[in-house]
């Protein structure tokens, strides 16, 4: 005797599983969207994360001290001859910046860059807002200033011995 297995009827529904009802570009299509899913919120986070907005020295100066946790950034340039080292083997900065009349102490511990003591230089200091009234700096943005002076040819290097 010969074994053979039972049809099932034609009229009844195929049930052999979820693979038979996907086909293997509708596999593909719900891996992709799933993907670009999952790649768009990781970089949604991560930019958001990554971005503060920064506020004018006037703006700052008129909200206040804000949390100290609160990470932001400021923008406005350095007030000449406020630059102080406490000694020469220091390099921990204080200073003062100041974007349009207001003017803001701050302090920062580091190596600062070129051009920051350039008086066409625009500074943009990211940090804290102490409720002391001090921005705390941790990081020194300088943008290159828009217009370029050539230095005082006899002394060129005033402006910075006063500085430092």
């Amino acid at each position: 005797m010969q074994y053979t297995p039972a049809r099932p009827p034609q009229d009844a529904p195929n049930t052999t599983g979820i693979a038979s009802v996907l086909t293997r570009g509708r596999k593909l299509a719900i891996v992709g969207i799933i993907f670009i899913v999952a790649f768009g919120y990781f970089g949604y986070t991560s930019f958001q994360s990554a971005t503060s907005f920064y506020l004018t020295v006037d703006e700052l100066v008129q909200r206040g001290p804000l949390d100290p946790n609160e990470s932001l950034q400021v923008k406005g340039s350095l007030v000449p001859l406020t630059f102080a080292r406490a000694d020469t083997a220091s390099l921990v900065a204080n200073f003062q910046i100041e974007d349009g009349g207001q003017q803001m102490p701050a302090t920062y511990d580091g190596v600062l860059p070129d051009l920051f003591f350039n008086p066409h230089s625009e500074l943009v200091l990211g940090g804290t807002y102490g409720t002391n009234g001090v921005f705390n700096v941790d990081r020194v943005l300088v943008k290159c200033p828009s217009k370029y002076e050539s230095l005082d040819v006899d002394n060129p290097y005033d402006d910075i011995r006063s500085a430092a």
